[in-house]
């Protein structure tokens, strides 16, 4: 499976696998979720009007069945856009960066309880090959692959189990809105899919307007592990993010911009008195982490370290609420997320 971007893959160096927010895993099958008798949609059949619905994806096309009932997600944000529209996973990868024992993401948890769902069943994850016996095992009507590195190959034997759908064009770069329209579409829940989109930007919105510290300020996103300080371009879905709060990208961030990857590069210790921003955001694993990021004498040669304007963004819950956002995540870090932005906004 090709694995999600690396910077937050490189968060902790462990396996992740969600990194950059994007899963990529330890290979290990997580312990049955508690409390599950078996597989649970809450929100009905899918495909409403009856029709089969066709889906074009990187590697071609896929007829969803008119009527799933039962479905399985894997990679990132599936099961979230999935749960938002009302339909709940039969089964859905586990995620050991942010999740709990089982590798159940916080936000998709309380959703399920206020729901009163059972959890779905948890896939074990792999760098390597998604768990094709265990997604076989859950009968599913239809896969969900939209925001994940599946490859052509692994497609082809993930169609022998159940129609599935990929991303529309490369691996783990589907902008997190696209995941909600595609997982919408699929589902035959595409007004309820448009309800949630129109409430989230009704959310940054509001956000927005009650922060107007955040309008017209300029960002810099990094990540410092182990000495490595990787900075995230502005194709990287966090990176939308905070301009959807008002921020604008730095142009030091493009003017620096080094290597092949999409989503972010590495910048020499050297270089960092370059990266002139109005506001750093800076993600951890850990407090301490962090601290001796900040600590380090060559944090103190940034612009925005000397003025105090960092946003810490730490602990492997909120960094993966935000890499990216999901149609459940978006929301439920952002309080935490706001104050830390504009404490920094403000020292700016």
């Amino acid at each position: 499976m090709i694995r999600r971007p690396r910077i937050l893959v490189a968060l902790a160096a462990a396996a992740l696998a969600l990194t950059a927010c994007s899963s990529g895993g330890t290979g290990e099958e997580p312990a049955s979720p508690t409390g599950t008798d078996g597989p649970t949609n809450t929100g009905g059949t899918a495909n409403t009007e009856g029709a089969p619905t066709t889906i074009e994806h990187a590697f071609g096309e896929t007829v969803v069945p008119a009527d799933p009932h039962s479905v399985v997600t894997l990679g990132w944000g599936s099961a979230d856009a999935a749960i938002a529209v009302g339909v709940v996973p039969t089964a859905m990868e586990s995620q050991p960066y942010g999740g709990d024992e089982n590798g159940v993401l916080p936000w998709i948890q309380e959703e399920l309880t206020d729901l009163g769902a059972a959890t779905p069943v948890m896939l074990p994850v792999s760098a390597e090959e998604p768990a094709y016996e265990e997604i076989a095992a859950a009968s599913p009507d239809l896969i969900l692959a939209v925001y994940s590195g599946i490859t052509a190959g692994q497609y082809e034997l993930l169609s022998q189990i159940a129609p599935t759908v990929a991303y529309p064009d490369e691996a783990w770069s589907t902008p997190w809105r696209q995941v909600v329209e595609i997982v919408g579409e699929a589902l035959g829940r595409t007004t309820e899919a448009a309800t949630v989109l129109a409430d989230i930007d009704d959310t940054l919105e509001r956000a927005a307007a009650d922060h107007p510290e955040f309008a017209g300020k300029t960002i810099a996103a990094t990540w410092d592990v182990s000495g490595t300080f990787y900075v995230y371009k502005p194709a990287d879905p966090r990176v939308g993010f905070l301009r959807d709060l008002g921020f604008v990208d730095a142009p030091a961030v493009t003017e620096l911009a080094n290597g092949d990857e999409t989503f972010y590069y590495t910048l020499s210790h050297e270089r960092l008195s370059e990266l002139d921003s109005d506001v750093l955001v800076s993600y951890a694993d850990t407090p301490e982490q962090e601290e001796a990021f900040l600590a380090a004498p060559y944090a103190a040669t940034i612009p925005a370290v000397t003025s105090g304007a960092v946003a810490s963004i730490t602990g492997p819950e909120l960094v993966a609420a935000v890499s990216p956002p999901t149609a459940l995540s978006l929301t439920w870090g952002l309080d935490s997320y706001l104050e830390a932005l504009s404490a920094a906004a403000k020292a700016a």
